[in-house]
């Protein structure tokens, strides 16, 4: 069962970070340098849309992680630690941080988006954007490394 969520787990995370990544570079991307390229089009997207399923996978993400969570406790932080492996340790803990911070910056980030005056919030968008952005794709490396090191089960 826990390798079927940790499975889950990494599907959804890749959704979010496909989903915020789009997000983020059709974001930062100048409308003056809109072609007719691949970059053009992948970053000539409404951004707003992107708001409700960054919303949603997040939550579902940390939701997943939390029903990992006691098993990573038991089978992965034990041996980490028994290997001297602190700084494992020590990256899934700024990964848990990271995610809590980002959970927290979730209300914020949807109402940013949501509101119609984009001009007034259009700094703090960016901001939390980016911030999320960085949370998202820190937390899956991290993930993924950890992942690798131990293994599955």
């Amino acid at each position: 069962m826990t390798t079927l969520l940790l499975i889950l787990h990494g599907l959804a995370g890749v959704a979010l970070l496909g989903a915020l990544t789009h997000q983020t570079t059709s974001m930062l991307r100048s409308r003056a340098h809109r072609g007719s390229g691949f970059i053009s089009r992948y970053s000539a997207v409404n951004q707003s849309t992107f708001t409700i399923a960054v919303t949603s996978l997040y939550v579902v993400q940390v939701l997943l992680g939390a029903l990992v969570y006691p098993a990573y406790r038991l089978d992965v932080r034990i041996p980490f630690e028994e290997m001297s492996m602190g700084w494992a340790v020590g990256l899934f803990e700024l990964k848990e941080h990271f995610a809590g911070i980002g959970l927290g910056l979730l209300p914020f980030y949807f109402v940013t988006w949501q509101t119609p005056s984009a001009a007034e919030y259009r700094r703090d968008r960016i901001a939390i954007t980016i911030i999320l952005a960085f949370i998202v794709w820190w937390d899956f490396l991290v993930g993924h490394v950890l992942n690798n090191i131990r293994g599955l089960g």
